[in-house]
């Protein structure tokens, strides 16, 4: 494991590096280093830490889940009002809708299975967005109207949704019935999820004020409380619908509300955690790419995800109409929402381990998605956010 690990670093270092210097995002060097690492190429990954590989991406995605709670001004959020709320699920459903439609014809496959195709890849990902729009806050780019925030807050639970979505579609194609109560988990594990957080960021700040506790203290119980979020959304599966992520991220946004100085220190901390838990994030989620799939993949499947792509970006434009940004920052938005990786690494290979007769092209797609996605979103952030978004003097 040791081995691997120096790998992983090491190497995706090196080539994060190198497409910095080409004017490419990183993350792309990184997924490309877990695909030359990974089981589908060169297979150098000890298998012990592959075995781990879930639960590896998951505590990244907790450290700057956690980073953007800090950094999140809830009077900001405030003002964003109405397009913060349909930015969590409008942009999915379009796109759901939109391989609904497109897939049928162009790749050969039912209704239904279109529909787990679209719930799969209708998922962004906080992992590469919310490191993008931290940035922007605190470089002041399109902060005046609060369009980081926007952003940042609707890919958080977009994915809550997307699953639940994911979970109904799929037992469909099992024979199972669509409960009403299947739908009725999404806005209760959001609710329960936020509360949750908020109480306990509050308890925090209010025990931080008491006590004299360093910093890096703070960091640790931080992180083993979200830990515990999160093993507890696991615990209550199926009981109490509970959203732990969320949880994490509104755990952080309570204590920037009482604790703001704190708050800040904290966030600097986890700036700084978030340089190898990156790395480790992104090369685990290459390692999951089957070349195989990609390269077996015709035209038709490309010109799917750039179709639905369309129908996501038009769900963004629809959540931003009559608020007072511009069309150069609305394209930024829709530009900015399009970035998939995490919920489609994890996801992507259910439905052909539940033997599902779309399993291999569902793979397929989520694989490409990727691929296409990832880099061609974060890209457009880092090129355009200049051209785009106003900076606040």
């Amino acid at each position: 494991m040791l081995t691997s690990l120096a790998l992983i670093f090491l190497l995706g270092l090196l080539l994060a590096g190198i497409f910095k210097r080409l004017r490419l995002p990183g993350l792309l060097g990184m997924l490309l280093t877990g695909i030359i690492l990974g089981p589908y190429a060169f297979d150098l990954l000890d298998s012990s830490i592959l075995s781990i590989s879930a639960d590896l991406r998951e505590l990244a995605l907790i450290i700057i889940l956690t980073r953007a709670g800090l950094a999140l001004d809830i009077e900001d959020l405030k003002k964003v009002g109405r397009p913060a709320v349909l930015m969590c699920f409008v942009p999915a459903c379009f796109e759901i809708i939109g391989m609904v439609i497109l897939a049928p014809g162009l790749l050969g496959i039912s209704v239904l299975d279109a529909a787990i195709m679209g719930a799969v890849v209708g998922a962004v990902s906080p992992a590469v967005i919310v490191p993008k729009m931290l940035y922007l806050m605190e470089n002041q780019y399109g902060t005046n109207k609060s369009i980081p925030q926007l952003i940042m807050a609707g890919a958080s639970v977009d994915d809550v949704f997307v699953i639940v979505m994911f979970a109904a579609f799929t037992g469909l194609a099992q024979g199972e019935k669509i409960s009403p109560v299947s739908f009725v988990q999404i806005p209760v594990s959001i609710v329960t999820g936020l509360l949750i957080g908020i109480a306990v960021g509050i308890g925090l700040a209010f025990m931080f004020k008491r006590l004299h506790i360093r910093d890096s203290m703070k960091v640790i119980i931080i992180l083993s409380i979200s830990f515990l979020f999160v093993a507890t959304e696991s615990l209550l599966k199926g009981t109490v619908p509970f959203s732990g992520l969320l949880a994490v991220m509104s755990l952080g946004a309570a204590l920037q509300k009482n604790r703001t100085e704190v708050a800040k220190r904290l966030s600097n901390k986890f700036s700084k955690l978030w340089v190898g838990s990156e790395i480790l994030l992104f090369v685990l989620v290459g390692a999951t790419v089957d070349l195989k799939y990609a390269i077996s993949a015709g035209v038709s499947t490309i010109i799917v995800i750039f179709g639905v792509l369309a129908f996501r970006m038009l769900g963004v434009f629809v959540c931003l109409i009559k608020t007072k940004l511009v069309w150069k920052e609305r394209l930024f938005c829709m530009i900015a929402y399009m970035p998939k990786a995490t919920v489609q690494a994890a996801i992507g290979s259910i439905p052909l381990s539940m033997g599902l007769s779309c399993g291999n092209i569902v793979l397929t797609v989520a694989v490409l998605a990727i691929l296409i996605t990832a880099p061609l979103g974060a890209f457009g952030i880092d090129v355009l956010h200049k051209r785009l978004l106003t900076k606040e003097k």
